[in-house]
């Protein structure tokens, strides 16, 4: 953010400090949440996904906490938009004098927002957008949902345990993806791997077949893809299988985020055998996650729920016990100290907020893509306990 720029956040929240709204709890019988998410353009299906496991939370806990109405003002950046992320948090901090802000899909319109939320105080709940440094850009910022370094270190490790000694990497040329590849470069490295080569695509419209080819000829032991969850994976996917690469030799590795639970079906087989690590699978053996994916499944017939929807669903979780533990009374620094060490039993597994950098501590897993019973599914068979972000240690 610019000087002027910040001149001008500042100016606005000034006036709304002058008509009383503080930054301490406002009088009144509602808790608001603003919801800032890229609910139309490339990444709107990921912002409906966070979205509806939000909503699933508030209609199995009720819509009142502390006597008082949870409300969600809801905002569309309609894409990676940083000026208007900034612009719609600035507003629903002076107009509609939000207690929290929340959401976020995508890093870039996550950053925008952090001297808003440190000026006016308000905790700020990251939901899904990735990049090791986003917490440490406002201290009014908590993680609930995952960072690159911390999925894709693990994988990194496993792939050198596991006899891979030379290694492509593709990934989108943006913040997670930058992470991504550092992270998976760094362990692999250590680990006394090779990296071959490496390319960073472009987070618009990417046309993949180029970069297909390349590893095609290069003919590495596996390849490591990160690419955004939106509609890039089955993008990718689709033109490996062209190029011949999902029957090669070439093992594909890659985060999460490329065989998201709620777009593999649309990967159809191309999508069998990729190894990737990540935090959650709407596979996961558990009572809890199984409880989750009925409910969400009932609520949603139309959507398979995805790490997206967990980062909704237990970011909410979060807000809740706040507000429950400051009695419906929201001071942003009080607010911020409830939130720092929360745990919390997610469909995920075992959660935490590390309390000095206020990003989630989690249980990662290696999967590989299987078809059961019809249904591809992220099959978990490693689990590595207790992750912090790597990146800030």
């Amino acid at each position: 953010m610019s000087r002027l720029q910040a001149m001008g956040v500042a100016a606005s929240l000034a006036l709304a400090a002058a008509l009383g709204w503080t930054a301490e709890a406002r009088a009144g019988d509602t808790i608001k949440i603003g919801l800032v998410s890229e609910f139309s353009g490339p990444f709107a299906v990921s912002a409906k996904e966070m979205e509806e496991g939000m909503r699933l939370y508030m209609k199995e806990h009720g819509d009142t906490v502390a006597g008082k109405k949870i409300e969600i003002i809801r905002r569309d950046t309609g894409g990676p938009a940083p000026d208007v992320a900034k612009r719609l948090a600035q507003e629903l901090v002076v107009r509609d004098n939000v207690d929290f802000l929340a959401g976020f899909v995508v890093t870039p319109n996550a950053l925008a927002v952090a001297d808003v939320a440190t000026q006016a105080k308000k905790p700020t709940i990251i939901m899904n957008a990735a990049t090791s440094i986003i917490t440490t850009k406002s201290p009014y910022f908590a993680r609930v949902s995952f960072t690159l370094p911390q999925v894709t270190e693990p994988l990194a490790h496993w792939a050198s345990k596991n006899g891979i000694k030379k290694v492509y990497t593709m990934v989108t040329d943006y913040g997670p993806g930058i992470d991504a590849e550092n992270a998976f470069k760094k362990a692999f490295t250590a680990d006394g791997g090779e990296i071959v080569g490496s390319v960073r695509m472009p987070l618009q419209s990417p046309e993949f077949s180029a970069y297909a080819q390349k590893v095609k000829d290069l003919n590495p032991q596996a390849v490591f893809i990160f690419v955004p969850s939106n509609d890039q994976p089955a993008q990718i996917m689709k033109t490996f299988a062209e190029r011949g690469l999902t029957t090669s030799t070439i093992k594909i590795l890659a985060t999460g985020d490329v065989t998201e639970d709620a777009a593999l079906q649309q990967e159809g087989d191309a999508a069998l055998g990729i190894i990737t690590s990540h935090h959650y699978s709407y596979a996961h053996n558990s009572a809890l996650n199984k409880k989750f994916v009925a409910a969400f499944e009932k609520e949603y017939p139309d959507l398979r729920p995805d790490f997206l929807a967990v980062g909704g669903y237990d970011g909410m979780a979060l807000i809740y016990d706040v507000v429950q533990k400051l009695n419906g009374v929201i001071d942003g620094d009080k607010a911020m100290a409830v939130i720092k060490g929360w745990k919390h039993d997610s469909p995920r597994g075992p959660i935490m907020i590390d309390p000095e950098t206020r990003d989630v501590v989690q249980n990662i897993y290696v999967r590989k893509v299987e078809k059961k019973d019809g249904k591809l599914l992220n099959v978990e068979f490693e689990t590595i306990k207790d992750v912090k972000d790597p990146g800030k240690q």
